[in-house]
């Protein structure tokens, strides 16, 4: 089983900032599928879902998650919120869902310092009443492929970072057990 931890949520669930958290806390390398695609394909993902459209985004996706199986290994990797899509996520990683509600996740973000930014970035969530709907869709689906679930809401970082690392070395020492 590999050792990365897979970072899966909603957009601004705060996927990034726990994932840096995390790694500077325990430290372990950090890598961003969003990061890494527009990186790939030197352009914003707004750009790339404005010039080629979400089909060619989540084939993209689909590229990295297929590098990640075959090269990374002992890192944290936080997703983009369709991710969790790829048809080998399992075997990237263990998967931990961050989970918050939709209007504790579009208040973080509407009420942020730099909210216009963090709002343009997510393309998706230019419509909050389609961003909501399409919450309710990925809800079911994200939980049903996590290996852990991580409630975010009304806790302070330091207690994020250690139900996710507790729920991590649990597995990791569980798998070592099963060889």
């Amino acid at each position: 089983m590999k050792k990365n931890i897979i970072l899966i949520g909603f957009m601004g669930v705060g996927k990034g900032t726990t994932a840096r958290a995390y790694a500077k806390r325990y430290g372990v390398y950090n890598i961003d599928t969003d990061d890494l695609i527009e990186s790939k394909e030197n352009r914003s993902i707004p750009k790339i879902f404005k010039k080629k459209g979400e089909a060619y985004f989540r084939r993209l996706e689909q590229e990295t998650a297929d590098w990640i199986e075959c090269c990374v290994d002992g890192t944290l990797v936080s997703c983009g919120g369709g991710f969790y899509q790829v048809d080998n996520l399992k075997k990237l990683g263990t998967v931990v869902l961050l989970h918050a509600s939709f209007d504790w996740i579009h208040h973080r973000l509407s009420s942020a310092k730099n909210a216009e930014k963090k709002l343009a970035k997510r393309p998706l969530f230019s419509d909050p009443k389609k961003a909501k709907k399409l919450y309710r869709e990925r809800e079911k689906a994200y939980r049903k492929i996590a290996d852990l679930i991580v409630d975010v809401e009304g806790k302070n970082m330091e207690e994020i970072l250690e139900e996710i690392h507790a729920g991590c070395e649990k597995r990791f020492s569980l798998s070592k057990e099963s060889k």
